[in-house]
């Protein structure tokens, strides 16, 4: 999915590099994502991933779903794979609006 620049402030690489600082390198999930519930995610920014395959990068999650909100408590560094989890309601909203979108376009011109 492409990174949609409108949708964060102008400085949101500045913030998104300060907060991966504050985390020093590792993913701040306490379970948010669903798992890890009663500790925190382990994984680190490039090193190799330990529940998943392939390297882990460290993205910064907006808790509330707002990218425009980027106060320090609604954000937090998180792995690949517990950003997408985390924010996996989301994208199967965003994926069903986009496919009827699509079907009604389609429907116009036939």
């Amino acid at each position: 999915m492409p990174f949609d620049k409108s949708k964060y402030p102008k400085d949101w690489k500045t913030i998104s590099l300060r907060i991966r600082a504050r985390s020093n390198g590792r993913c701040e999930c306490h379970g948010e994502c669903g798992l890890h519930h009663d500790r925190r995610c382990e994984e680190q920014n490039g090193r190799t991933a330990k529940w998943a395959n392939g390297a882990i990068v460290l993205t910064v999650a907006h808790l509330n779903h707002d990218g425009m909100d980027c106060r320090d408590e609604n954000l937090k560094a998180m792995c690949q794979r517990c950003h997408l989890r985390y924010d996996q309601a989301l994208h199967q909203a965003n994926s069903h609006l986009t496919r009827r979108k699509k079907k009604a376009h389609r429907e116009l011109f036939l």
